[in-house]
Formats: structure tokens, sequence, C-alpha cells
């Protein structure tokens, strides 16, 4: 079975890669750069694994992040957050996050985080 994945990220050239990678390793993919449409895509779409953005227009990713980890369906689902702005990791780990991924990144490196949490 195809596993799902929900993206999150206000910089359409990320969104674009991320997409397309996740695709092509042959996961189904759903993005999205506005933050008040997670929960909605969550509900509808549900995914298996979501990787957040952290600073993002509206909200932070991190407080999406604790919005998926209380609900009661999704609170299970592993959620990457990945950001350029924080240089101290258990700040975004205070959030309930899975796993942590600096930008900028490496593809292999998200593949890599992604097959592990899934």
């Amino acid at each position: 079975m195809v596993k799902r994945i929900l993206v999150l990220d206000d910089n359409q050239d990320i969104l674009d890669i991320v997409h397309e990678t996740l695709t092509y390793e042959q996961f189904e993919v759903k993005s999205t750069s506005i933050s008040t449409d997670v929960l909605p895509l969550l509900e509808s779409f549900e995914p298996d694994l979501v990787i957040l953005d952290y600073r993002v227009a509206g909200t932070n990713g991190g407080e999406i992040c604790r919005n998926i980890k209380v609900h009661p369906r999704f609170g299970n689902t592993p959620v990457i957050i990945f950001s350029a702005y924080v240089s101290n990791d258990s700040e975004l780990i205070s959030y309930g996050c899975d796993a942590i991924i600096n930008k900028p990144f490496d593809l292999a490196e998200l593949v890599e985080k992604v097959n592990n949490l899934l």
C-alpha cells in the first residue's frame, strides 16, 4: 500500500522539489503552501507522515505539529519539521515532532528520515 505524505512549505521552490522527490520515491504526496490548509487536509487525505516548515505565514510549523499530536485520530502520525531558523533542536522537539531537518537539506537525508519514520 502506498504511503501518503502531507507537506507544508510557503516557499514554492522547496515545496515543488520535496513533492517531486517524494513522488519519485513512490509516495503519494499532497502539498500546500497555506498553513490553515494542513488540518483540513489531515482529515481528508489521512497521511502516514506530515512534513512541516517551521516558519510559515500565519503560524509556525511547531504549533501545527502540536495540534496534530493532540488530535484524537492523528496523534501518532510522525511529523518532520524543517527549518533554517532554529539553531537549537530542543526548541523544535518541544513541539512533539519526530524528526528535524535543517535547511538547506540534502534530498537523500529527507528520503532517509521519511523512510525511517514510515
